[in-house]
């Protein structure tokens, strides 16, 4: 006969569930507001979000959330006090209690201040790159990194300020950890991009023809009708910065721009988003409400948008597979062969823009990032020389400087969203994304083959198996550990970029 669910257990998984309906409405009031909502609906949308994630942090961090709780584990020790729970139980309250503990050190106005600043902030952040006038931005990006330095602070740290917030985005990392990661994987980088600037150059200019916009919404469309996911609980739109949001496993938005000279950054902005959505769709339903079905951390939602962006979408075999499909579609291609439009989508060379980079140069944009929020988190930059200072990293970094701000410190979303922190992610889930390559690799020999033909419910049901289903079940380094059997290190990513570029430009 199974034991009884203990009632406190029952009571935590009803408000757990109430507090994730609310996060899918406040996801949707984020999601229309990046999509269809009309620019002079800012205001009222940003008291919208202000008050509906005040209402979650009060339901999480609630008198009977605490009481509940506390019946089964104690607060300041993380020890059970309720013997029989199962481990999927065990699990659930452990991670409660961490974001509980979390949740509370933030007071409630705190949280609604902070939501209602970065949800104006962002319509403010694309007026002023539009305008390339980072004075536009500037005052409430002082205002944001305030809070941030205010939020550190609360939240508690060790070492660095910059701990507490890149926390919050990846629970296992701390600033000096990333610095031990951070420091082989930029000289392997470097190392590696000064051997093929030496090489015979890539020619790409066929991939900067212009393609309306309803041509390129109708690839997206095709990408992603050639994917495991499945169109009744999935969507795809338009928006300034391509984005993923998933409300439930069975309802996930992805976004795409698009640039009328560059349509594959729409294809692997595609391929990147849905990376994200299936991951979303594949943690495990019925635990949705529960920490069990939320995925691990943001390194580990980076590394299933990298893998199909990077080590499927820009793959031989995916080309072999997508590009005669290509060709029906864009007159004109099929003057070009299969070896020059694989060449040509791999091409390596210093750029401006973080998400149009390649795979050799994309981590050096992120590790650019890290260096200057440490700086502006810890006030040893001040936000009026932020545009001097990034001009002066990207002449360290790649030997090129912006022209606008636009296309320097304004290129991306993230700190008007409030995001210090997040960044770094970007870099892990590549680190992660390889990783978890070579295993896959090893356990299915004939991928390659596979994807030519368009198969890609395998590589799914692999991840689903060894990623998805887990939710918070492990954290990234457990999740690492119990896949690849290493932990987390630049090892397999450095690898995988010699040996694909070593072919490529014949090094």
């Amino acid at each position: 006969m199974a034991k009884a669910t203990p009632a406190p257990y029952e009571e935590l998984i009803e408000l757990s569930t109430r507090i994730h309906n609310y996060g899918s409405v406040l996801s949707l009031l984020h999601w229309d507001q990046e999509t269809y909502m009309p620019s002079g609906g800012i205001s009222p949308r940003s008291r919208q979000i202000a008050q509906m994630s005040q209402l979650i942090h009060e339901e999480k961090t609630s008198r009977k959330f605490k009481i509940c709780l506390e019946k089964l584990v104690s607060l300041s020790t993380g020890k059970l006090k309720r013997k029989g729970l199962s481990k999927i139980q065990q699990v659930n309250v452990r991670e409660w209690r961490k974001d509980f503990l979390k949740a509370t050190k933030l007071p409630s106005p705190f949280v609604k201040t902070f939501s209602q600043l970065t949800s104006e902030a962002s319509q403010i952040w694309a007026a002023a790159k539009k305008a390339n006038n980072f004075k536009l931005f500037a005052p409430f990006l002082e205002k944001i990194l305030a809070m941030n330095r205010q939020k550190a602070d609360i939240l508690g740290f060790r070492d660095h300020p910059y701990d507490a917030l890149l926390e919050t985005y990846e629970p296992c990392m701390t600033t000096a950890r990333l610095a031990t990661i951070f420091d082989p994987l930029q000289k392997e980088l470097k190392s590696l991009l000064k051997k093929i600037g030496s090489a015979h150059p890539t020619d790409d200019e066929f991939l900067h023809r212009k393609v309306e916009d309803a041509q390129q919404i109708a690839l997206g469309r095709l990408v992603i009708s050639k994917l495991p996911i499945d169109p009744a609980h999935s969507r795809l739109d338009l928006s300034m910065h391509p984005f993923s949001i998933g409300l439930h496993p069975h309802d996930s938005r992805i976004t795409t721009r698009i640039l009328p000279e560059a349509f594959m950054s729409n294809i692997f902005s595609v391929l990147h988003e849905a990376g994200h959505s299936l991951y979303e769709m594949g943690l495990p339903i019925q635990h949705w409400g529960t920490p069990l079905g939320e995925a691990v951390s943001l390194s580990i939602h980076e590394s299933q948008s990298r893998w199909w962006e990077t080590l499927i979408g820009r793959s031989l075999p995916f080309c072999k597979f997508f590009y005669p499909l290509l060709q029906k579609e864009l007159s004109g291609m099929s003057k070009i062969t299969l070896e020059r439009f694989y060449r040509a989508i791999n091409q390596v060379k210093p750029s401006l823009i973080r998400v149009e980079a390649d795979e050799v140069t994309y981590c050096l944009h992120i590790i650019l990032r890290f260096e200057i929020e440490k700086l502006l988190v810890s006030g040893k930059l001040a936000v009026s020389d932020l545009p001097e200072a990034w001009n002066e990293k990207m002449k360290e970094f790649f030997g090129i400087v912006p022209k606008t701000d636009a296309q320097g410190c304004l290129q991306d979303i993230h700190w008007s969203l409030g995001d210090f922190g997040y960044f770094p992610t970007y870099a892990l889930g590549n680190l992660f994304s390889a990783q978890f390559f070579s295993v896959f690799a090893k356990e299915h020999p004939d991928w390659a083959k596979k994807v030519e033909t368009g198969d890609f419910v395998f590589i799914r049901n692999w991840l689903k198996e060894n990623i998805y289903r887990w939710g918070r079940m492990y954290n990234s380094d457990e999740l690492a550990k119990k896949a690849t059997g290493k932990p987390l290190s630049e090892t397999a990513y450095c690898s995988y970029l010699k040996k694909k570029y070593a072919e490529i430009y014949k090094l």
